[in-house]
């Protein structure tokens, strides 16, 4: 039986032992320590690169999280009870999460079809009729890098900054994603970064977050460690957050940073790979760069399926309630209630999925738009029907460091094979 080939895992290399055993032999076993201050410093090195000449100043600072970066984020934004915060609906839901914590509403905007990233005119639209509507802007914008596709983040700074609100770029997936050469994050007043199992460069768990200046970073700092005023003793004038990373995942960090831009590069062959061996097969197209200024890392391989393409066993789908884990590593236990829902992926998507775990290939719907959620039902949208119909007939392809060009080529197979028009 052939290995099971999942979306995608970071791989390790061999670095980060030297790294992790440094922590241990110094006794630097906490949320601080010369591994974080070094992978931050990596990371800064990473995205301050230069635009007609100029050099950035980015700061970086290390985090638990991808989710906690956005929260704090947020929370350095102003934003509060009552508030609202315009945010991409075709996303997962550590962009949105965060801004109910903070007793803030989202508001979610549809995406453009090309990048699959938040429409711009929709974005306008909805600061219009919101301030209409409340009497107040919205207090933040959250554009999002689609499996590392970058967003049209000129004509969203544009925007933004006409209306003066501030963007932070959800980059958690996009980690070497370029728009017009220039690294995603870098963009806006903060940029977040994701460094979970199955992102670009993993420290297991944890993220950054990319910020303006030093004293950005400081006030971050500030908040992600508890909001310690500078006392002998625990004085709190602030309510603050356990979001420091550790310096053994930070020692992870540093390692995988030796292979960084390896990685990106392997992401985009397996991408190119998948190009090549499906473009032959009708209905099915694979997702791409949609203009020069696009310079996606491809952290997963999407595609899409014609709603008229017959795919073995769709007669099938959705008939049984999923009991197992399902989701990756992690898994989801909490079982559903029925086995279908008022939006979810075409039949022919769904047995595509069935055939590939048959075959012992992970692969995975696209995320289902924030919008259509329950969680979100009462949310303000500002929909164009993009997102849903994506949702639809998506989904998303293995393309980590441990796949292999045959493992591509596999998957390719299996999927001609439950195709009609070519089985």
């Amino acid at each position: 039986m052939r290995e099971r080939i999942y979306l995608c895992l970071a791989h390790m290399s061999g670095k980060e032992q030297d790294f992790i055993k440094e922590a241990f032999d110094t006794n630097w076993v906490v949320p601080m320590g010369p591994n974080v201050n070094g992978f931050e410093k990596d990371l800064e090195e990473f995205v301050n690169g230069r635009e007609d000449n100029a050099p950035l100043a980015k700061s970086v600072v290390g985090l638990s999280a991808g989710t906690a970066a956005v929260h704090l984020a947020l929370l350095a934004c102003g934003v509060g009870q009552g508030d609202e915060v315009l945010v991409q609906s075709f996303t997962f839901c550590a962009s949105s999460h965060p801004i109910t914590y903070l007793g803030a509403t989202p508001v979610f905007i549809d995406s453009e079809k090309d990048s699959w990233n938040m429409e711009p005119e929709l974005l306008e639209e909805a600061i219009k009729d919101r301030i209409a509507k409340t009497g107040k802007k919205p207090k933040a914008i959250i554009p999002v890098a689609l499996y590392g596709m970058p967003y049209q983040i000129d004509r969203i700074m544009e925007i933004a900054d006409r209306y003066e609100i501030p963007v932070i770029e959800d980059a958690a997936e996009g980690l070497g994603s370029r728009y017009n050469g220039r690294v995603l994050g870098t963009f806006g007043k903060y940029g977040v970064l994701s460094f979970n199992g199955n992102k670009m460069i993993t420290t297991s768990g944890g993220g950054a977050l990319i910020c303006e200046t030093e004293a950005d970073k400081q006030e971050i700092l500030f908040y992600a460690t508890q909001a310690r005023e500078s006392y002998p003793y625990y004085q709190h004038e602030h309510i603050g957050f356990n979001y420091r990373m550790s310096n053994i995942c930070a020692g992870i960090g540093r390692g995988q940073m030796t292979v960084i831009d390896e990685h990106i590069a392997h992401h985009k062959h397996v991408q190119a790979l998948y190009c090549e061996l499906l473009k032959e097969v009708k209905g099915i197209t694979v997702h791409g760069n949609p203009g020069r200024e696009y310079d996606s890392n491809f952290w997963l391989c999407t595609a899409t399926l014609d709603p008229d393409l017959k795919v073995k066993g769709e007669e099938n789908a959705y008939r049984q309630v999923i009991t197992g884990a399902v989701g990756g590593a992690a898994g989801v236990t909490h079982a559903a209630k029925t086995a279908i829902t008022d939006c979810q992926p075409n039949a022919n998507v769904e047995a595509l999925r069935v055939a590939l775990d048959a075959a012992n290939v992970e692969a995975r719907p696209l995320w289902k738009p924030m919008h259509k959620q329950p969680v979100y039902r009462n949310a303000p949208a500002y929909t164009n029907g993009v997102s849903e119909g994506l949702f639809k007939v998506g989904i998303c392809l293995p393309a980590g460091p441990y796949v292999s060009d045959e493992d591509v080529c596999y998957i390719c197979d299996v999927i001609k094979q439950n195709t009609s028009d070519n089985s």
